[in-house]
């Protein structure tokens, strides 16, 4: 005959088993929740402006290669570009509050 103590101690064994393998697995599913959440703000990171902030991109790139070519251009005359540069500047601004 089979001892009831024994019945006992394998259900409670399997009953265990039965907890860990679901925690385990509550774990894991968490896991990959987390990473494919790290993946989606990365995803978001990596996408490039668009709409207002890429023009504003855009026009802020443009005025950075503007000086850089002047800082870089051992020929021109500095003082020249720098006033082309104040008088463009007013057409600028009413270019940004168009866009705004």
């Amino acid at each position: 005959m089979i001892d009831p103590a024994a019945v006992v101690i394998t259900l409670a064994a399997f009953l265990l088993a039965v907890v860990v393998l679901t925690m385990l697995s509550a774990m894991y599913s968490r896991r990959l929740k987390f990473k494919e959440r790290q993946l989606e703000l990365a995803a978001a990171q990596a996408t490039p402006a668009t709409g207002p902030d890429a023009a504003r991109i855009e026009q802020m790139e443009a005025r950075l290669r503007v000086l850089e070519r002047i800082a870089t251009d051992r020929g021109a005359d500095l003082a020249r570009e720098i006033e082309d540069l104040r008088e463009a500047a007013p057409r600028h601004l009413a270019l940004e509050g168009e866009l705004n």
